[in-house]
C-alpha cells in the first residue's frame, strides 16, 4: 500500500500533504498536552511494535502477499490523534531510511495509512462497539470489524489516489485494491486482536478504548 515515486500526481500529493501536515500538527499539539510519563513511552513502544511487524508479509491470493497496517491497534491503544503520530513515525522511516514509500509519497501515505486507516478505523470502531454488549468478547468483536475496515477503506483511497492521477481507471483498480485487501484485512483483524487479548491479559489499563463496565453494575440495577 506504500505509494512510490512518481505514481501519484504533484497535485494529490500536494493535496494529501496539507491535510496530513494539519492533522499531524494538531496530533502533536494535543500529544504535548495530553501525554503523560506512562503514556509518552508506551507511544515509542506501540511505533516500535507496529513498525516490527509492517516488516513481516504474509502470503494470500495469487501468490501477493500482504503485511500488518497496526493503525487501529494503535488508536484502540492511545487513541486516534496519538495513532497518527504512531503512524508518521513509522512512515517517514521506512521512506528515509528503508525507501519504502516515496518522499514526495510520504503525504498521501500518511493520509491513507495514519488517517483513513487510524481516524477513520477508530471512528468504525466506536460506532460498531456501540451496537455490540459491552463486554470483553463484544470489545474485540469491534476491534476486528474496524481493523479489518482500515486496510480496505486505506487500500480504496490509494486507489482513488492513483485514478485522480491518471496512472490507472478507477474502475479497474478499486475493484483488484479492495479485492486483495480484503483478504489482508483478514489477517489485520487476527493480528490486532491477538496483539489486544496479550495487552489485556496482563495490562488492560493500557489499552485506553477499553472501558468495562463496574464490577457488580448489573446486581446493582437489578431492583
Amino acid at each position: 500500500m506504500h505509494i512510490p515515486d512518481a505514481y501519484v500526481s504533484g497535485q494529490v500529493n500536494a493535496a494529501t500533504a496539507v491535510v496530513s501536515a494539519v492533522a499531524v500538527g494538531l496530533a502533536a499539539w494535543r500529544a504535548r498536552r495530553t501525554l503523560g510519563e506512562r503514556q509518552a513511552p508506551l507511544l515509542g513502544m506501540t511505533a516500535a511494535f507496529v513498525f516490527a511487524a509492517q516488516m513481516l508479509n504474509f502470503p494470500i491470493a495469487g501468490g501477493t502477499s500482504g503485511h500488518f497496517l497496526g493503525a487501529l491497534l494503535a488508536a484502540v491503544l492511545m487513541g486516534p490523534l496519538n495513532a497518527l503520530l504512531v503512524m508518521t513515525v513509522v512512515l517517514v522511516i521506512q521512506c528515509l531510511v528503508f525507501a519504502d514509500g516515496g518522499l514526495t509519497a510520504l503525504g498521501s501515505n500518511i493520509f491513507n495509512m495514519g488517517i483513513i486507516g487510524g481516524l477513520a478505523g477508530y471512528a468504525i470502531f466506536s460506532a460498531v462497539r456501540r451496537f455490540l454488549a459491552q463486554t470483553r468478547r463484544g470489545f474485540m468483536a469491534a476491534t476486528a470489524v474496524a481493523a479489518w475496515a482500515s486496510v480496505v477503506l486505506a487500500s480504496a483511497a490509494c486507489a482513488v489516489e492513483l485514478a485522480i492521477s491518471g496512472v490507472v481507471p478507477l474502475r479497474g483498480v478499486l475493484g483488484a485494491m479492495v479485492g486483495v485487501h480484503a483478504l489482508i484485512g483478514a489477517g489485520e483483524a487476527i493480528i490486532t486482536t491477538a496483539a489486544l487479548s496479550v495487552v489485556m491479559a496482563g495490562r488492560p489499563d493500557l489499552v485506553g478504548a477499553w472501558q468495562p463496565a463496574p464490577v457488580g453494575a448489573s446486581k446493582e440495577a437489578q431492583p
